[in-house]
């Protein structure tokens, strides 16, 4: 990566490339040398943030490529948002200046998968796994008031009311965006073939989603 992404776009085509790669089995494993790791070693600046599952499926820098200093990644089941998600978003958007969040989730998750037994059979799992459930029931009955029933659908209906959220919870994200200083995404990532699909974006430019 010769060029230091500064616009949402800019991060989002550098993902894209890097998640090209990784498909194609042709990565570069970049920044992962002793010099980045010194060149880092006071601050960061990473272009991207990227919130998602906690799949060990999902490894962000390893399907789009990515070495040390590159991404700012937050990470939960079912990417669940929490207000220390949100803290963590708005220190990304605000301290560090990063101009793309990415909101990043993936076929066959299991807490989307629980989330939908949960809502089929009326039975709600203990402990803090409840709050895992509950916080992603809303996203599986839109699908399927929609009449989509199967689980990839109601993954990327997570993926969109997640990303969407974020602006509504959050003022510095919210404010950030409209300004133009960064974006939200959504992209649904398929494990049997590794490529990043782009499910939600309120800005055209990104492209179809």
């Amino acid at each position: 990566m010769d060029h230091t992404p500064r616009t949402p776009l800019e991060a989002w085509r550098a993902l894209q490339d890097g998640n090209a790669r990784f498909i194609a089995g042709e990565t570069e494993h970049p920044h992962q040398d002793a010099q980045r790791r010194k060149d880092l070693a006071q601050s960061q600046k990473p272009f991207a943030v990227i919130f998602g599952c906690s799949d060990s499926r999902l490894a962000a820098e390893i399907i789009f490529d990515l070495g040390l200093g590159d991404t700012f990644v937050i990470r939960t089941a079912g990417q669940v948002i929490d207000n220390a998600v949100l803290g963590s978003l708005e220190y990304a958007i605000e301290v560090l200046g990063t101009p793309l969040i990415m909101v990043l989730g993936h076929d066959s998750c299991g807490a989307v998968t629980a989330t939908k037994d949960s809502v089929e059979s009326g039975q709600l799992p203990r402990g803090f796994q409840r709050d895992l459930v509950e916080r992603i029931t809303p996203s599986v009955l839109e699908a399927k008031r929609a009449g989509d029933a199967d689980l990839q659908d109601m993954v990327v209906e997570h993926t969109r009311q997640t990303a969407a959220r974020l602006m509504d919870h959050s003022a510095a994200i919210s404010t950030a965006v409209t300004r133009g200083d960064a974006a939200v995404i959504g992209v649904f990532y398929h494990l049997a073939d590794g490529k990043a699909e782009l499910v939600y974006s309120e800005d055209p430019a990104f492209g179809e989603a």
